[in-house]
């Protein structure tokens, strides 16, 4: 007989809890920066997109500030490419808009090593000189490699080594909730 790996779960964050975040995420961004012309988000896929998209919807409803927001794909970037192709997908970045001059946040829903957000930087820089990009994660589960610092932080969670955060998105995963494995 086998024996199966009992793992505990976790969850650090319920639909209303991400909901939360995402609205203090709102508050801040409209509080620190006045000029929203000069302001984009940026999501990294898969579910940076979304949030930036539920950040957005929350400044426009609450705020009246209207922000554009684009879809980055960092596949190109990474710096483990030949490890993931030639069975990775890749998916096109979409920015509708001009991003040199303009203050970008970039999103992502968990930040770890730091590797996917020098991507993501490596990848904005080829596309034109912005002013500034900050970063906004849902999660901030340590273990840097990279000295890359999140602007927004929705929680902070202590994740052993090999241990896994799972972030799920209505849009995506047809619920809310950020389980800690």
């Amino acid at each position: 007989m086998q024996k199966s790996r009992v793992t505990k779960t976790t969850r650090v964050l319920s639909a209303a809890q991400i909901k939360r975040v995402l609205a203090g995420f709102a508050r801040r961004i409209s509080e620190e920066y006045r000029d929203s012309g000069s302001l984009a988000f940026i999501g990294i896929r898969t579910r940076g997109p979304t949030l930036a998209r539920r950040v957005a919807g929350a400044l426009q409803e609450k705020h009246g500030v209207q922000v554009p927001v684009g879809e980055l794909d960092i596949t190109l970037y990474r710096d483990d490419l030949n490890t993931l192709l030639p069975k990775g997908r890749i998916d096109a970045t979409h920015i509708p808009f001009e991003i040199s001059d303009k203050t970008l946040i970039l999103f992502d829903d968990v930040l770890h090593t730091g590797r996917t957000v020098r991507a993501a930087v490596d990848h904005l820089m080829a596309l034109g000189r912005p002013r500034a990009i900050l970063l906004a994660v849902l999660v901030d589960r340590g273990g840097r490699e990279l000295p890359i610092e999140a602007r927004l932080v929705g929680k902070e969670v202590d994740v052993s080594k090999g241990g896994d955060v799972r972030v799920r998105l209505a849009e995506i995963d047809k619920t809310d909730e950020v389980i800690v494995a």
